[in-house]
């Protein structure tokens, strides 16, 4: 039998244990020995079989090394037929997580019991997949249509007593798993338990509208992700087709979606949030920092944010303001986010409470004398910052992280304003902090080593993506929005209208346009950060003309009101706004230039292309480690579809010459500065 899998009668149950670490993911080993071993008890002494892992889970899905590579049998839907088919009762004892195939070979024994800190769920959407092994067919006949469907279309795991709640496992164990199990095993046998397959169990009734209803919300959410609505083709299957029909309408879904360039993206997506995590240049034995409190010196809505990651991870917080105003100004828009996390059900009242309850404010720095971290999160003013980092230096005791939550500036400079620069790091956080994944971790040209590892690891503590960056203006992501952005509004004076240039990037899958994202963020940001450069380090000044012209209007965005379009005060509704049309005309004759009719692939290339032609320098400069990173950096903070996979995964997909040959196109036809291809590319599409 295989080494993967073990097999032993303990009294009358022939117990089956997976032993695969780290998660006893289902590896071609693991698929013979647990065929080998069911076939194989048919005709032993048992009379029941156990299924249970060893280690820290149950089966946690698919091996990931085998992911791109031709499958091998015995196949996992075959594999979990002969389970099912079993003439002796078969029962899945599960502790961790039973993810993917692990809860569909649960689904396909007899009878289920798990530990109630077990976890279990079919995330395959999450990389542009479905449940290939029976879980679109067994699961609405186990928790019914509805459940399946948000469990499937989702990904989520859910915990074992809402499980037992909708019928996917039987029984919650108290104790010690296996003794337990296999005690439940004898019991059934006494009681004259029979098989139970889950094929053969009729689906519960349903709403018969419920089909459509998840279309139509699920085109809205997975906005042109097809493994969504491939998920309701199956469950619908489910109901109105034999089971064996039914398999073979996953099958045939399953295999659409995995040659899919979606699943590709996803997948790409997967492991380069894994590789995005390592440092290559940090010994993996790196120490780390203990940070058992944080202290956060601004309590604005960016400051309140990353207050709440830290308590939300358990993490005791000083909030640290200006005077007693400011700072009961910050701590209300925490008291506001809680309330609101708890209104929509995202939080329960009483975590709420304990999370509030961690985060204490002051306006005396004294207060971070014993604080492991603190993170200056003031608005974007290097001489302020550098001042407070100077005064953090006398307060701060040895040993102590010095991080500055900065979107633009120049981090070395900051930690030049301090006698031990090796401490300073940056940890740019995204707004809304509390809820944005994102975190940009700014390596300094000094920053220790245990610092850089420190940081790494707390991201993950605090629920964040970490990914790092080195210095430069704007780091990876805003960086790279410079471009972008540029050619969203010269779209707009060249001809274009706002609605147009949004249209067309949502259409392709932006979460939001960039011009909604100008007014979103502020028309003043933008502005401000411009003001602060000297002239000739503004850039284009057609491209950033209309967006001044509204700053000394007031039209802010959406916080005043009117920006680029008009907004409803209370639903926040854009409008077009006629004026605004007529500001861009004006701006555009004086520049002499004569609006056009511009297409929406253009609109879509000039955007996405100058992303990666910008990114091509980032990584050939050594800023980010790799081109994954460029494209994690923009899916979790920038609203990139993840079923593109980032902009430069998306540049391998549509062919990095191709990309050249647009870009190449778009000097002529732009300028040769802005559009001068990046020497990697140039180098890439040349080989």
């Amino acid at each position: 039998m295989s080494q993967a899998v073990n097999y032993e009668l303990e009294g009358s149950v022939g117990v089956i244990t997976v032993d695969n670490p780290p998660v006893n993911a289902l590896s071609l080993e693991v698929r013979k020995g647990l065929l080998e071993a069911v076939s194989a008890a048919q005709d032993d002494a048992s009379a029941a079989l156990l299924i249970i892992c060893s280690g820290r889970t149950f089966i946690a899905g698919a091996d990931i090394t085998e992911f791109g590579k031709p499958p091998m049998e015995p196949f996992l839907p075959d594999l979990l037929n002969t389970i099912e088919a079993s003439k002796k009762i078969v029962v899945a004892a599960i502790h961790g997580t039973a993810l993917g195939g692990g809860l569909e070979t649960a689904l396909a024994a007899h009878y289920r019991c798990a530990l109630a800190s077990a976890q279990v769920g079919l995330p395959e959407v999450k990389l542009g997949l479905l449940p290939g092994a029976g879980g679109t067919q067994r699961a609405p006949r186990l928790a019914g249509v509805k459940a399946a469907l948000d469990l499937i279309t989702s990904g989520n795991p859910i915990g074992a007593r809402v499980a037992l709640e909708l019928g996917l496992i039987d029984k919650i164990v108290e104790g010690e798993l296996r003794a337990e199990a296999v005690a439940w095993a004898h019991e059934l046998l006494e009681q004259g338990a029979a098989v139970r397959k889950s094929s053969e169990q009729p689906v519960p009734d349903f709403d018969a509208g419920i089909f459509d209803s998840y279309r139509a919300t699920l085109a809205k959410r997975a906005k042109g992700q097809i493994a969504p609505q491939h998920i309701v083709a199956c469950v619908e299957a489910a109901t109105n087709r034999s089971f064996e029909d039914g398999l073979n309408v996953e099958r045939e879904l399953f295999l659409d979606c995995m040659k899919s360039t979606q699943s590709a993206a996803m997948r790409h997506l997967f492991f380069a949030e894994r590789q995005a995590a390592k440092i290559d240049d940090l010994p993996k034995d790196t120490p780390k920092r203990a940070v058992e409190s944080v202290g956060i010196i601004g309590g604005g809505t960016m400051g309140g944010g990353i207050a709440m990651s830290f308590a939300n991870a358990g993490i005791p917080v000083t909030l640290i303001d200006i005077d007693d105003e400011a700072l009961a100004r910050g701590l209300a828009i925490v008291d506001k986010n809680y309330g609101a996390s708890v209104k929509r059900g995202k939080l329960a009242a009483e975590k709420a409470a304990q999370c509030r309850a961690l985060i204490t404010g002051s306006t005396d720095y004294a207060s971070l004398s014993e604080v492991d971290l603190v993170i200056e999160a003031v608005f974007e003013d290097p001489e302020l910052k550098k001042t407070i980092f100077a005064r953090l230096d006398s307060v701060c005791k040895p040993g102590a992280i010095l991080a500055t939550n900065t979107s633009y500036q120049d981090v070395n400079e900051i930690a030049a304003a301090t006698k031990r620069p090796g401490d300073v790091i940056g940890l740019h956080f995204f707004s809304p902090a509390n809820i944005m994944k994102l975190l940009e971790v700014v390596r300094a040209e000094k920053t220790a080593d245990d610092v850089l590892a420190t940081c790494m690891s707390l991201a993950k503590t605090i629920r964040k993506v970490p990914v790092m960056s080195g210095v430069c203006y704007g780091f990876i992501g805003n960086r790279m929005l410079q471009p972008y952005f540029r050619e969203a509004q010269l779209c707009l004076i060249e001809g274009a209208t706002p609605e147009q240039v949004d249209n067309a990037m949502e259409e392709w899958g932006m979460a939001m346009g960039p011009i909604r994202v100008a007014d979103l963020a502020g028309i003043d940001v933008g502005y401000k950060a411009r003001q602060a450069l000297p002239e000739d380090k503004r850039g284009d000044p057609r491209a950033s003309r209309v967006a001044d012209v509204l700053a000394e209007m007031g039209r802010l965005g959406q916080k005043t009101g009117a920006g680029f379009y008009v907004y409803d005060p209370e639903t926040r509704k854009h409008e077009n706004d006629p004026a605004v049309i007529e500001i861009i005309e004006r701006e555009a004759a004086a520049f002499g230039i004569e609006r056009r009719d511009i297409p929406d692939e253009e609109i879509v290339d000039r955007l996405i292309y100058g992303l990666v032609n910008e990114g091509m320098r980032i990584v050939e400069e050594g800023i980010a480690q790799r081109p994954g990173d460029i494209d994690i950096v923009y899916v979790y903070g920038y609203g990139f579809p993840v079923s593109r996979g980032g902009p430069m995964h998306y540049a391998d997909a549509v062919g990095i010459k191709r990309v050249y040959e647009r870009v190449c196109e778009f000097q002529d036809r732009f300028g040769a500065e802005a559009w001068a291809p990046a020497p990697l590319l140039v180098q890439l599409a040349t080989e």
